[in-house]
C-alpha cells in the first residue's frame, strides 16, 4: 500500500483496509488468486490496481468520498466493489 499515512484514523488504517478486501474477495470470488496495489491518493480517495494470478490486469478502480474523509463504511464499499470486479473477471 502506498501512502497509507494519508488514511484518516476513522477509516481504521491500512490493516483494516486490507482485511476488508480479503474478506470481501473470499466471499464474492472464492479461489481467485490476485494481488492488489492500493494507493491512498488523499484522505477521501483510494485507487487500486488489481492483477490476477494469470497476469491479467483489471481496470484501475477508484473510490472517492465527496463530502467527508474515508470511513470504515466507505472502506467496506471499496472492498465490496473490488471483490465484485474479481468475481466478474472469472467470466471473461
Amino acid at each position: 500500500m502506498t501512502r497509507a499515512e494519508k488514511l484518516p484514523p476513522e477509516a481504521g488504517g491500512a490493516d483494516t483496509l486490507c482485511e476488508a478486501i480479503r474478506q470481501a474477495a473470499a466471499a464474492e470470488a472464492p479461489g481467485v488468486a490476485y494481488s492488489i496495489d492500493i494507493e491512498v491518493l488523499s484522505p477521501s480517495m483510494l485507487s487500486a490496481r488489481v492483477t490476477l494470478a494469470d497476469g491479467r490486469a483489471l481496470p484501475e478502480q477508484r473510490h472517492a468520498v465527496m463530502d467527508r474523509t474515508l470511513t470504515r463504511s466507505s472502506i467496506q464499499r471499496f472492498a465490496t466493489a473490488l471483490a465484485a470486479e474479481l468475481a466478474k473477471s472469472q467470466s471473461r
